[in-house]
């Protein structure tokens, strides 16, 4: 702080010309007159954001800077000349019911004269001669801010019920899938049973037993190599095999070809394998073998529907972990993609055909944060920009390291946010949605915890097609945070 010195001698004349006391009777100003005092101060910071909140400021003559940190940057909030502004323990009224630490940091550009008061004086002074004035400012203060935590929580709340109805819907349609899948699997398994006591009963000898074995093995395995075709790619595929089939006698060939199709069974094999059946005397058996391939064919590829229908359910709960940092210490060191690739799998439903795209700085070193909290930033920030391309776009998730910060950028090619209330988006309760649709407090919380609680930045550029929300995050923790 810089050391003040004695100003001009306090008179209820000087002070009656700020428009602060402009009302108060002459007892009043005596009384401020004895209890406070003139003070000038050099240029330089007269108080710092976080210090205990000790004295209450007005300017008699002079200019004032008003700065808030974010992150590691001084943003300067207000610049005036004006006399009778004020400053510093203005909620010394409020007692021990909140902290009482300044709010921002007081500087002046020049040699300045204050009226400074001691805090305990201020709240003393509230007490006695404004009780019905307090009476109101306490309700107000108190009163907004239970109402923003009440809506907060709502905030949050609703976000859990989308995102729970969002994964519930994610859950069904594999788990579905899986269970239908099970259930045809059944019955191939029971066909094939049937199969195979019809040829084992026949007259086919152990070296053709063999020899079809050794097909259904083959073919087995192709399925696991199948290539990915287009409609059609597959549609010409399944017509030859059709005619095949129909050439040489299996009846129905029309719904077999789309089976063996997808399993990346083409007419040149089925050649082969005429040629193999003949070798170890199975022609008269073909129609059999081929349908006893058909069940071999469609038993892997429902294995394998089964499988990745398990699958997607283990990822999707995989994220819903990831998301929600289940059994996990809030602040820890964590690797940001992973912070937001379960979000945006969270988010999947509601983002639906728009274009993903990352670009991702994997050399990135993983970050001390809290990660749940983090994962609430991204899903706030998502949310509007999925919200503001209606629909259709692309959404860019960036990461990048400038210095010692980690950047995490996310872009959408929405209609953009106007100049004129670009620098409200973060105010709480604030929000350009229709009534009933938002509450106004997700940037405001985003804002929060990304610079209060993780000391770091958070900002918006945007024009037209291309609005970019830039989070950096201190790749170190502090030293309080390293004692957690």
């Amino acid at each position: 702080m810089t050391t003040a010195g004695q100003g001009t001698e306090c008179t209820p004349t000087l002070l009656r010309s700020l428009f602060l006391f402009e009302k108060l009777s002459d007892e009043q100003l005596d009384w401020l007159c004895r209890e406070g005092s003139v003070e000038r101060f050099p240029a330089g910071p007269v108080y710092t954001e976080g210090d205990v909140a000790t004295c209450f400021y007005v300017l008699v003559e002079g200019a004032v800077v008003l700065q808030r940190r974010s992150g590691d940057e001084d943003v300067e909030v207000e610049r005036t000349e004006q006399p009778g502004v004020y400053a510093g323990a203005w909620h010394a009224y409020l007692g021990d019911r909140v902290p009482q630490t300044y709010n921002n940091t007081l500087r002046v550009t020049r040699p300045s004269t204050f009226f400074v008061l001691d805090a305990s004086k201020l709240q003393e002074m509230m007490r006695q001669w404004f009780p019905m004035a307090l009476h109101l400012l306490e309700g107000l203060f108190f009163g907004i801010q239970n109402t923003q935590q009440a809506v907060s929580q709502r905030e949050r709340l609703l976000a859990l019920g989308s995102l729970s109805a969002g994964l519930t819907h994610e859950l069904n349609n594999p788990a579905a899938a899986a269970v239908r899948a099970t259930a045809l699997l059944r019955e191939r398994v029971a066909g094939m049973r049937h199969k195979l006591g019809m040829i084992a009963g026949g007259s086919l000898d152990r070296v053709a037993l063999q020899s079809l074995t050794a097909i259904q093995e083959e073919a087995a395995e192709r399925v696991a190599k199948a290539p990915t075709l287009t409609p059609i790619e597959a549609g010409d595929r399944e017509d030859a095999l059709s005619d095949w089939l129909d050439e040489h006698g299996i009846a129905d060939g029309w719904d077999l070809a789309p089976t063996f199709v997808q399993a990346g069974l083409d007419v040149d094999w089925f050649e082969q394998v005429v040629a193999r059946a003949e070798a170890a005397g199975l022609t008269g058996a073909l129609e059999g073998a081929i349908r006893w391939l058909n069940y071999t064919v469609e038993t892997e590829l429902l294995m394998n529907e089964i499988a990745d229908s398990t699958t997607r359910v283990s990822t999707l709960v995989g994220a819903a972990k990831q998301y929600s940092q289940m059994d996990r210490a809030p602040y820890r060191t964590t690797d940001l993609h992973e912070l937001l690739d379960s979000t945006l799998i969270m988010l999947g439903r509601k983002i639906g055909d728009i274009r993903v795209v990352k670009d991702y700085d994997r050399s990135l070193p993983p970050v001390p944060v809290y990660a749940a909290e983090l994962n609430q930033v991204w899903t706030n920030v998502i949310d509007n920009a999925v919200a503001a391309m209606e629909g259709t776009g692309t959404l860019t998730v960036r990461t990048a390291r400038e210095g010692d910060r980690a950047l995490v950028e996310i872009g959408d090619t929405g209609p953009g946010i106007p100049a004129d209330i670009r620098n409200r988006i973060f105010e709480p309760f604030f929000t350009t949605k229709p009534f009933g649709e938002g509450t106004g407090l997700g940037l405001d919380i985003s804002w929060r915890i990304v610079v209060n609680r993780h000391r770091g930045d958070l900002r918006v550029e945007s024009v037209p097609g291309d609005t970019r929300f830039q989070v950096r995050l201190p790749l170190e923790p502090s030293a309080d945070e390293e004692n957690e």
